[in-house]
């Protein structure tokens, strides 16, 4: 009996024990009836559901008002093109000319940056140099303020994903903080760059991810597709951002086969359920991302619709409908030594058949031929007579207007304009491709032999012309040599220095017909005695399948090509080993005391520990699967190993898919290519705090001012190093005390030899 004379009900003791609170009341010398307490109970429940209800709504408001202002704060301070937005703020103004570009990044973060210019008043007419001042007709606040509008935006998506992971609340308060204030984020997330948007794309699709794995127990309801198909949509969306995208795509690949593979083993699950349930992640998964990737570059080649700068990557037929482009507008058929044209071949980054006067260091060492991307006048050609006719007196004089054209299976010599010299090969390595013939320019019009003939193989005939004679852009061929049965071709592989870097062309001994290493078209042709082309002529139109797949597979060649010198020291380029250490930084912009500067750098106080964190959980993964292997309990609950799961094991797997690329890749490597990584590398930080406010068996008062004091660290680590990222203006020497390992070149550059 209780002190109030009656028995106490079960829930009533449980309750005074947990609260002294509800155990004053209960032993308070006025009775309480068994409906008060119930009521009181349940009053106590909608107080606390009450309050979870306005977190829910204002923290996200503060969180999202906070990133706005620090994203956003000194926007506008340095009125010069910082860094990249050299590259992003030209790209976005092709789009508004409407002129064709390469690059070898997918368009969509570049469209929205035209589109950022669009919404700011700007015409497009300005090509960003590097470290110029904007002019005053370009509203760079406002391209900038769009940019860092995706920065901002990570921020309440990071509280959400907390959320659904199932952290506890100042844990979410802290892992959306350790976004908020994360100098790297907010550095970047300024200025005119791409970094913003992937990283939008790729939390945004991790938050989605995270909310359909919550729905797994409500299989094809509303909200089940609903996640899954957002999932898809902002895969689909990273991935035109930037090629990195692949990699968080990757982790949803990964973790749909482990769904997959567990279903299969589901002996309650029928045959047509598991079949839907592969339908349900092809069509979302698979189907929608390519889809919006497609979309992505069917709009690029819609928007960029006149002649460019990056025309020389595309097929000769899709420049020709370009507007304003010369390729394809001479005469239609090609004439003996009167035409005047331009080759180009038609494998994967296939360039224009060239030749300089410079000779190779060795072989022959005759005039070199190779091929080269850009127009120039070394890359002019013209047909003439072969050697064993010009040999016997055939030959055709300059005054002669009778017209020959070239035609199909015709034997021929190709004669370099600006030199005079003959398309050549003969019985002699080539520079690089060792089993091939070289090819190389040699004599003249009286001097030669045999090995200057050539035979032309029409292999293709687009349109409805003469089928047996040549025609600039539609016809498609083959030069074989006549002496040695080899084919012209340009190998893939580029010459050393002495040749410029251009791409080395040999003799091929036996390709296979449908090799286009070994195909050939006329790109641009000048003839003034032959009739022009009629204005009623179109060229066939291109496939924009084709299209589409030529483009990526030479932005995949451009991006393979950015591999470090080794004979210059590149002072912003940085190994991956760099990053999760903060070994380095980046200057962003020129550092004279005159220039706002800026230091691309991870807050250290999150930086170090999220680092630390993810050595730990990758030991943590060892011991439970060791556990696990051993047939031991590791978890107490199913939502304790769902936690572990959506805030440690994926986060690690995404986080090493995001880094390890760049440790064994050769491209030249930045600072900035860490930042996806270290997304979730705060949230295995966030999740080891998590666990350890739960399962330390510290006291209760000593584990919060833990806490508190770390998250306190978080944001006086932010603003005593806000100046990086906010710009550090006048003399850089007052800023010294920012510099605090020697390897950061925030006051000095070390690196420099």
């Amino acid at each position: 009996m209780s002190s109030t004379g009656y028995e106490a009900t079960p829930a009533a003791k449980l309750k005074s024990r947990k609260s002294e609170k509800i155990n004053d009341t209960l032993n308070s010398s006025d009775e309480i009836p068994e409906e008060e307490e119930e009521d009181y109970t349940k009053l106590t429940k909608s107080d606390k559901n009450g309050l979870l209800r306005f977190e829910s709504i204002v923290m996200p408001i503060i969180f999202t008002a906070l990133a706005l202002f620090v994203r956003m704060y000194k926007i506008g301070i340095n009125d010069h093109v910082v860094w990249d937005e050299a590259h992003f703020g030209k790209f976005g103004s092709y789009y508004l000319r409407h002129e064709f570009y390469h690059d070898v990044h997918p368009p969509l973060g570049k469209m929205l940056v035209g589109l950022s210019g669009y919404l700011a008043g700007y015409n497009g007419s300005w090509d960003f140099p590097s470290g110029e001042p904007y002019p005053d007709y370009i509203d760079y606040v406002k391209m900038r303020i769009f940019n860092a509008s995706f920065s901002a935006l990570c921020v309440p998506i990071a509280y959400f994903t907390a959320k659904e992971i199932g952290f506890s609340l100042p844990v979410v308060w802290l892992f959306t903080s350790l976004v908020l204030f994360e100098n790297s984020f907010t550095t970047l997330g300024r200025f005119i760059l791409l970094d913003s948007m992937l990283l939008f794309f790729t939390v945004l699709s991790f938050f989605a991810f995270v909310k359909f794995h919550n729905q797994r127990s409500h299989p094809f309801s509303l909200r089940w597709w609903k996640w899954l198909a957002i999932t898809g949509i902002s895969l689909g969306c990273a991935i035109s951002v930037k090629m990195v995208g692949l990699f968080v795509i990757t982790l949803v690949g990964i973790y749909t086969v482990i769904d997959l593979w567990s279903f299969l083993g589901d002996k309650k699950m029928s045959w047509k359920t598991y079949i839907n349930h592969w339908l349900a992640r092809i069509v979302c998964l698979i189907v929608f991302p390519f889809l919006v990737f497609l979309l992505c570059f069917k709009i690029h080649f819609i928007l960029l619709s006149h002649s460019g700068t990056g025309d020389s990557n595309m097929p000769s037929l899709f420049q020709a409908r370009l507007i304003g482009t010369e390729v394809g507008q001479g005469p239609r058929d090609i004439a003996l030594r009167s035409s005047i044209l331009s080759i180009k071949n038609q494998a994967l980054g296939g360039s224009l058949l060239h030749s300089h006067v410079q000779t190779f260091p060795e072989g022959s060492k005759q005039q070199q031929v190779t091929c080269y991307g850009y127009s120039d006048s070394n890359n002019d050609w013209f047909f003439d007579l072969p050697r064993a006719l010009t040999e016997k007196g055939y030959r055709k004089e300059e005054n002669d207007t009778n017209i020959e054209y070239i035609e199909a299976d015709g034997i021929y010599r190709l004669v370099h304009k600006n030199t005079g010299r003959n398309l050549h090969t003969h019985p002699v390595q080539a520079p690089v491709t060792k089993s091939e013939w070289e090819v190389s320019a040699y004599g003249d019009a009286n001097i030669g032999d045999a090995h200057d003939d050539w035979l032309i193989e029409i292999v293709d005939q687009r349109g409805s012309e003469n089928k047996t004679r040549l025609h600039p852009l539609t016809s498609s061929f083959r030069i074989k040599s006549v002496q040695l049965g080899c084919y012209l071709a340009q190998t893939g592989n580029h010459l050393p220095e002495w040749g410029f870097r251009q791409s080395e062309v040999a003799c091929l001994k036996n390709p296979f017909k449908r090799d286009k290493r070994t195909w050939w078209n006329i790109e641009t042709h000048e003839n003034s005695l032959l009739p022009p082309r009629p204005d009623d002529f179109e060229y066939p139109k291109t496939n924009f399948l084709k299209d589409f797949i030529h483009l990526n597979l030479a932005m995949m060649a451009t991006n393979n090509a950015l591999i470090p010198d080794s004979e210059k020291f590149d002072t912003l380029g940085s190994s991956a080993w760099e990053w999760p250490s903060l070994h380095v930084g980046l200057r962003m912009c020129g550092w004279g005391d005159e220039n706002i500067k800026y230091y691309l750098l991870g807050t250290p106080a999150s930086t170090w520990a999220s680092t630390i964190a993810v050595l730990g959980c990758m030991v943590t993964v060892v011991v439970l699967f060791l556990r696990w292997n051993r047939q031991m309990i590791n978890f107490k609950s199913n939502k304790d190993l769902n936690t572990f799961m959506m805030g440690a094991f994926y986060p690690l797997l995404c986080w090493g898919l995001h880094y390890m690329p760049f440790v064994i890749m050769s491209r030249v490597t930045y600072v900035h290519h860490y930042l996806p990584a270290l997304y979730f590398a705060l949230i295995i930080l966030a999740y080891a705090f998590d666990a350890f406010l739960q399962l330390c068996n510290m006291r209760a008062p000593i584990k919060w001012l833990i806490f508190i004091s770390y998250f306190a660290a978080v944001v006086a680590c932010f603003y005593y190093f806000s100046p990086i990222s906010f710009g550090m203006v006048g003399p850089i020497s007052d800023y010294e005390y920012l510099n605090w390992l020697s390897s950061w070149t925030i006051v000095r550059d070390d690196r420099k030899g």
